[in-house]
């Protein structure tokens, strides 16, 4: 998500990605694009992208309640390669998106 954000902003992701803030208060400059994350509990996968300007947010999340989703991917992922010449595939090949 981070990669598609940062192209989108005309962007390098390795240039302008911060990970974490620990021990950092204030804001974070503006062309950076912040990534957190948050284990606990029985949280398998939850992925929220977070747009935060003052006194608004726009947030996109997808939320997961356990593994089979992932693992189901991988299935149709290897099933999809089956027969295929070697190279360079990625889900959006899998799921038909090209």
């Amino acid at each position: 998500m981070g990669e598609v954000v940062a192209h989108e902003l005309g962007r390098d992701l390795d240039d302008c990605a911060i990970y974490g803030r620990e021990g950092h208060t204030g804001e974070r400059r503006a062309e950076t694009i912040g990534f957190s994350t948050i284990r606990g509990g029985d949280v398998v996968g939850d992925h929220t992208v977070l747009f935060a300007g003052i006194g608004e947010r726009i947030e996109i999340t997808h939320k997961s309640g356990s593994r089979m989703p992932y693992a189901l991917g991988s299935l149709r992922a290897a099933r999809f390669l089956g027969g295929r010449a070697s190279g360079l595939y990625d889900m959006q090949d899998v799921l038909g998106l090209r």
